[in-house]
């Protein structure tokens, strides 16, 4: 098993018993008695809305309007009772719904009967929630809650009566001060800067509550410090936050100028860090690479937030704060992941991922992550946090970080987060007359299994070219005896366009991309297997799809080399029979 340092334990035991202590605060604050503290003394004003880049669809008005609601994979029909009476199918359904996200839809049909619709949807949620509630006022929802209702407001208040705006208004003053007084209270992370943004846009976008500017730009500004990495990357290392956060910040920088505000310099420097990070986990089809956490591509979202990037340059090679590397060759683009796990507090969604790493030729992904899906996540988000997930090395089938199993700790942290894991990894980058190589190392498995796991990858100038090594070396230095039991599975996931065969001679694929195009897969091992696997990211949902895996045991093979290489294609009733071998990368 993994040994967990005292100061981890340490760590995570104040973890916990500091979010306990929060959650007991929240319970406590939504006491009847104390309520009135959060209540509004007077009517305040909306005097901008924000704007909303998130794309609508305004099908799905009707389905609202008829008590249907299907939000995260999960259908609930009304049948005349209200939404927030009813029991939530999933955790996902319940943050969907109580988040108002959908009044976006509602707003793109914009008719009579749909402004009619969300009033009388926001006036029985205020009626059966709007004091507080357990799901409702959670901070990461309540922070998506201002923010619609900010950006929805002329569509929900345009020909409103006086009743319902004053009670629109002072449910929403209410809700920003809840979220202020317990804004230490949310998670750490991309949550806490959601809720501050929120903060921001009710002090921009309110009369009442502009007072409040000064001291929310102050703590804007400081997550931002602490969230956004020199290099443009989220210190989740989630390469989604940035998308997301990218929807509200840009926003947020036209609310300020909309007010005649200068926009804080630390805002444009983060949006002006991030831009760059978003064409760098792109992939040629525009999809992101599916590194720790990263579902499904929003691409509509993604190019809405693109077309704000004044420079569109190319992507940087080297995001060495993120942890990630990036190689540009030809057609070729090749993305891997040589970073550590983050911290404890910000590790829910990380993955077990370390070295793994994605191709792409031309519009066509070949080697792949497992991902992890838009919706179900609870059903399969510790399969896709494992390492078997990533195309990568797993010793043993174990993965190379260790998770929390406690289930009292998980529902305490809002997660479940990495206690160890690789703590040394290293990393060397060089520019060859062969090509560009990569050459990184990590000891996730050096508690474990006394192994260190090294990675080299070399891609050719044309692209057309990548061999790749991986080696193993005892961690206290010195060779491995003949008699070493320890078991190695080196992975690559391929997408499921992709179609492999094995050559005849059992030590290399053929695959076959959707125009018709080949790649050769070889190796120096002995052999090689096509196995079943799954793409949890795709855009409909799972789809079956194949993995290449190399069995060995490090006493008998210390090093295994391989490599990928555009194949010109064969002339009709023609096979290749037998594969390249792979070249020394160093």
């Amino acid at each position: 098993m993994m040994r967990v340092s005292v100061a981890e334990r340490a760590r995570l035991s104040m973890l916990i018993g500091r979010r306990a202590f929060r959650d007991v605060i929240g319970r406590f604050n939504a006491h009847p008695l104390l309520r009135w503290r959060f209540g509004s003394t007077k009517t305040d004003r909306v005097v901008i809305a924000p704007q909303d880049l998130r794309t609508a669809d305004a099908t799905r008005a009707s389905e609202i309007y008829a008590g249907r609601f299907a939000f995260a994979g999960k259908v609930v029909i009304c049948d005349r009772r209200s939404p927030f009476e009813m029991t939530p199918p999933s955790d996902e359904w319940a943050v969907a719904l109580l988040g108002f996200v959908w009044l976006r839809h509602l707003r793109a049909a914009d008719s009579a009967i749909t402004r009619a619709n969300a009033r009388s949807l926001i006036d029985e949620w205020i009626n059966v929630q709007g004091g507080w509630h357990s799901t409702g006022w959670r901070p990461e929802i309540l922070s998506r809650r201002i923010i619609c209702w900010l950006s929805q407001a002329p569509f929900v208040l345009q020909d409103a009566d006086a009743r319902f705006y004053r009670r629109y208004i002072r449910s929403l003053s209410r809700q920003a001060r809840y979220l202020r007084r317990t804004l230490n209270e949310s998670r750490d992370g991309l949550p806490r800067l959601q809720a501050v943004i929120a903060l921001t846009y009710a002090a921009l976008c309110m009369q009442g509550q502009s007072g409040y500017l000064r001291a929310n730009v102050h703590r804007l500004i400081e997550e931002l410090r602490k969230q956004i990495l020199p290099d443009g990357g989220h210190v989740s290392r989630n390469p989604g936050a940035l998308i997301e956060l990218l929807a509200d910040l840009l926003p947020l920088r036209q609310l300020f100028s909309a007010r005649q505000l200068q926009p804080p310099q630390g805002l444009n420097n983060a949006i002006d860090r991030i831009m760059p990070m978003l064409r760098f986990f792109r992939h040629g089809d525009g999809n992101f690479a599916q590194f720790n956490g990263m579902g499904p591509t929003p691409v509509d979202l993604l190019a809405t937030v693109l077309a704000y990037d004044d420079a569109r340059g190319t992507p940087v090679s080297n995001a060495p704060h993120s942890g990630y590397q990036r190689i540009d060759a030809g057609q070729t683009a090749l993305l891997m992941d040589t970073g550590r796990p983050p911290s404890v507090v910000l590790s829910q969604e990380a993955h077990a991922g370390c070295l793994s790493f994605e191709l792409s030729w031309k519009q066509h992904r070949l080697v792949i992550n497992c991902g992890l899906p838009a919706v179900n996540k609870e059903n399969w988000r510790q399969v896709a946090r494992a390492t078997p997930a990533h195309s990568t090395v797993t010793l043993n089938d174990r993965s190379s970080c260790r998770f929390l199993e406690s289930g009292a700790a998980k529902r305490l942290l809002g997660g479940t987060p990495i206690i160890s894991g690789p703590h040394d990894v290293r990393i060397e980058r060089e520019s060859l007359p062969g090509g560009t190589m990569v050459r990184a190392s990590h000891d996730g498995y050096a508690n474990d299994c006394g192994v260190i796991h090294t990675r080299a990858i070399r891609l050719s100038p044309d692209g057309r070219s990548l061999d790749g090594e991986d080696s193993f070396s005892r961690a206290e230095g010195g060779s491995f005896s003949a008699d070493a039991k320890d078991e190695f599975a080196i992975r690559f996931h391929l997408y499921p366009a992709i179609k492999a065969s094995r050559l005849a001679d059992g030590r290399g694929v053929i695959l076959v991309l959707q125009d018709k195009e080949l790649w050769t897969f070889a190796t120096l091992a002995e052999s090689v297997e096509i196995e079943e696997s799954v793409y949890l990211a795709g855009s409909d949902g799972p789809r079956r799809t194949a993995q290449i895996v190399i069995y060995g045991q490090v006493g008998q093979q210390a090093a295994v080399r391989w490599s990928f290489r555009h194949t010109p294609p064969a002339q009709p009733g023609s096979r290749p029979d037998r594969a390249y071998e792979p070249e020394l990368p160093l």
